[in-house]
This record gives structure tokens, sequence and C-alpha cells, in this order.
């Protein structure tokens, strides 16, 4: 199979508004999948989808080849852990666990148990008396040690502390590199994920804005910094997808990879050139496809740059 999940022209539609606007995109099996975007964007509304959990109004929807709704082989294979996971409230943690290792055929225990003890996990306390970092660490525990063969993990992390997030991404790259699995990743906490994602989705106010390997998007764009003058000379038709003036000086970042000619070229006219971190092309891109944007990407550079 060369796809996991095809999604083809998908709409979803709320009274009077739309939370996806025509989404199309392919999945690959065993890799590791940022799905960011703002809050609001229609990340939760397009998972929810994916996973049988909610309708799209429009559009094909494909999972392992099938249609996902009410369809065991599908949802068999399924993983879908939510920052709003909800529990009985007779559960303890241990009582989860007991109930994920029935349904998920590839359930490790001994991978959930040694989470338990990295997270410090009280196993015998009622869910409704835990910390929200606490039940968060329900929620990882379960989506890592399902090893389902497609884990959707829609910001269940955010609960943790940063040392607790950062335990949740070494142990996701640890067993993921001995047991591949097709993973999702849903963050708005872009920088802490970047290094992990293979893949990255960006969606905005429904619509898909960027789908491209990571490798291919780092070093994408750059940031030059100089006189406005200057800038808009060397940048020429480059597209501009951000800048920031301060009297004569300008802070531009815009598409593309620069050769030595042109880094020396940089130097000559004196100016400042840096790499765009992943958020911070994500940022910029957001910005700029947004309809009340008035940044660069609305106006030719030799307005912005002046």
């Amino acid at each position: 199979m060369s796809t996991v999940i095809e999604v083809t022209d998908v709409t979803k539609t709320y009274r009077k508004s739309e939370a996806l606007r025509g989404v199309t995109l392919a999945l690959q099996p065993d890799r590791i999948y940022g799905l960011l975007g703002r809050n609001g964007a229609g990340k939760t509304t397009l998972m929810s989808i994916l996973t049988a959990q909610g309708f799209a109004s429009s559009g094909e929807v494909r999972v392992f080849g099938e249609h996902p709704y009410e369809n065991e082989r599908v949802l068999n294979r399924i993983c879908f852990i939510r920052e709003s996971q909800k529990y009985p409230d007779s559960f303890t943690a241990e009582h989860a666990f007991k109930s994920a290792a029935l349904f998920f055929a590839n359930w490790s225990q001994e991978l959930a148990d040694r989470l338990v003890t990295d997270f410090q996990l009280p196993l015998r306390r009622n869910i409704k008396k835990l910390s929200r970092g606490q039940l968060s660490a329900v929620g990882v525990i379960i989506g890592l040690a399902s090893r389902a063969e497609l884990t959707f993990f829609d910001e269940p992390y955010l609960g943790l502390d940063a040392v607790a997030r950062q335990l949740f991404y070494d142990r996701l790259v640890e067993d993921y590199s001995r047991h591949p699995r097709t993973v999702v990743l849903s963050s708005h906490l872009i920088d802490e994920v970047a290094n992990l994602l293979e893949h990255v989705i960006v969606i905005d106010q429904g619509r898909i804005i960027m789908d491209d390997d990571a490798e291919t998007i780092r070093g994408s764009a750059f940031t030059v910094v100089g006189s406005a003058e200057k800038v808009r000379t060397f940048l020429g038709g480059r597209e501009v997808v951000h800048s920031d003036n301060f009297a004569s000086l300008a802070s531009v970042t815009a598409l593309g990879t620069l050769n030595e000619s042109e880094t020396r070229e940089a130097a000559e006219l004196g100016l400042e050139l840096a790499p765009v971190s992943l958020q911070q092309l994500i940022v910029r891109k957001t910005m700029s496809a947004s309809p009340a944007s008035s940044g660069a990407a609305d106006r030719p550079l030799s307005e912005v740059a002046r």
C-alpha cells in the first residue's frame, strides 16, 4: 500500500461556517507527520473525520484504502488521542491501560509500564483526581504503547511540563525507530516538535497552505536585513512572505535558497543573512495566507521594502 490516508476535496460545514475547505492530501506509511496550524485552523476537525468521529460535508476519505466510518477493519488499526480525552468517572489509570490493551492488537505492556515509571504516574488514583499533567500522561502512554499502525496525537501533551514533553518526544522517537508506524502530531508548539517531523502539513482557515517534506522546507527561506533600498535590489523578484520596516532599514523574509555568489553579493552590499526556522516560516506563511493580511505577500517588493 503506497498510502495510509487519501483525502480528496474534503469540506466540513457547520451551519454558516466552513471548518475545512477543499482539503486534499495523502499520508504515506511509517512516517511522522506534523499537522500544524493555529487554534481553530481545522486540525481537530480533520483528524475527527479521518478517525470516523466526524463526517465530511463533501469529498472523499480513504484510510487503509477503505471508508473509515463504522469500519472495524480500519478503526481497529487507529489510535486517536485528544487533549480532551474522556474516560469513565470510575476509571483509574490502570483501568484505562487494561482497556486499551484489550482494544489495540499491538499493545506493549512493557512499554506502558516503563512510561508509567518515566512519568511517575499514580496507577490506582481515580481519573477524576489526576492533575492535568497526569491526565495528559495517561493519553500519551496509551498513544505510544498502542503501537497502532496509525496514531494521532491531538495535542494531548499540552498538560505536561517542559521536561515531561521532552520525555514524550524522546520516547516517541525511540519506539518509532524500533516499531515504525504512521504518526500524526497536531501541535502549535512548532519549535518543540520540528526535529521530530519527517513531513509537514500546515492548515489555516480550513485550507492546506503547506504540504511538504520537512527537509525540503528547512532552508527553503531566508531573512535579509539592511538598507531597504539594497534589500530591494538584492531580492529582485523573489517571493516575499514577510517584511518589517524601520526608517530606512528593512528585514525581509523571502522564499528560496542562496548560492555562494548570492551570499557574497549580500556581504558586499552590507546585508545580513539569517536562516528561518520552521516555526518562523509557518508563522510567516500563515500570516501571508490570511485574506486580512496587510503583510508583504499582499504588496509587491518595491512597495514592501521602501
